[in-house]
């Protein structure tokens, strides 16, 4: 089975990671990079191991690139391994790919992961399962808020071990990133009616409720008063991002309310400027 499994990965100024992640692929006969661009040492680091084949194609969105990686970069093996820059397979992953027998029925497998800190393992990370293993054929990726969403037909079932999440990229390119992608969740809920959202995204769509919930949640809930600095260190980051999206949704909500008014300003000050145009 493992040798039937090609990796795909998506970077973009990743050399804070890049390397860690290619490290525990080294089992891997053809690894695939889909590269943005990068300004970073990510593209020499990715052709310092031979096994790595790097394609660069402008980032539009995230669904694009990856089915770009998918049909337009010569993948030849029946399964797809695909992974973000900072996920760090582990031992025991490897060992769980190696004894994968999957039926006919099953179109792929998801994943759960570990959060870490500067590698520090986390007990209180809230990072969602990942369809991460998948047969090539028939898949495609769709675009969800700020991220994708893979759509596969058949079965998919569970990994026993875990993927680490750990990035290593610096706390301003964080920022930057969240504000681009709270941006895209704020537009997601409030093009959507409320029947079609997950409890949580319903929660959120609440605007004060949710940046409170999740740093009790992953301080309080899952413990992380016990990962010591690092875990206040993740939760304060899950209540930061909560908060973004927040002032976005609050943001449209200002403009929805002061629409009218503005509207009826502008008409305002084109009638008088028509008046003064007439007395001239």
């Amino acid at each position: 089975m493992i040798d039937n499994i090609t990796p795909l990965i998506l970077t973009f100024n990743e050399a804070a990671n890049l390397e860690r992640t290619l490290e525990q692929l080294r089992w891997a006969r053809d690894i695939v990079v889909v590269d943005s661009f990068s300004d970073d040492e990510t593209v020499e680091i990715a052709n310092s191991f031979q096994q790595v084949r790097v394609f660069q194609r402008k980032f539009d969105n995230h669904s694009a690139q990856w089915n770009f990686g998918l049909s337009e970069t010569g993948i030849a093996t029946e399964w797809v391994l695909a992974l973000d820059a900072d996920y760090v397979l582990t031992t025991d992953f490897v060992d769980d790919l190696k004894t994968l027998d999957p039926f006919t029925n099953t179109s792929g497998y998801a994943a759960r992961f570990t959060y870490c800190i500067a590698g520090r393992r986390l007990r209180s990370g809230v990072y969602p399962p990942v369809t991460v293993l998948y047969r090539k054929a028939g898949a495609a990726y769709t675009q969800d808020g700020h991220t994708h969403r893979l759509i596969l037909t058949g079965e998919v079932e569970a990994l026993r071990a875990r993927i680490l999440h750990d990035d290593r990229k610096p706390l301003s390119r964080w920022f930057e990133s969240q504000q681009r992608y709270m941006g895209l969740e704020a537009q997601k809920l409030l093009a959507r009616d409320a029947s079609d959202l997950s409890r949580s995204d319903r929660i959120r769509r609440l605007r004060v409720i949710a940046p409170l919930a999740v740093v009790f949640y992953c301080l309080i809930v899952r413990g992380g008063v016990l990962d010591g600095w690092a875990g206040f260190y993740y939760a304060f980051q899950r209540m930061s991002a909560e908060l973004l999206l927040s002032l976005y949704l609050l943001e449209h909500d200002f403009d929805a309310a002061t629409a009218p008014r503005r509207r009826r300003e502008r008409s305002t000050s084109s009638d008088e400027l028509a008046v003064s145009g007439k007395q001239q």
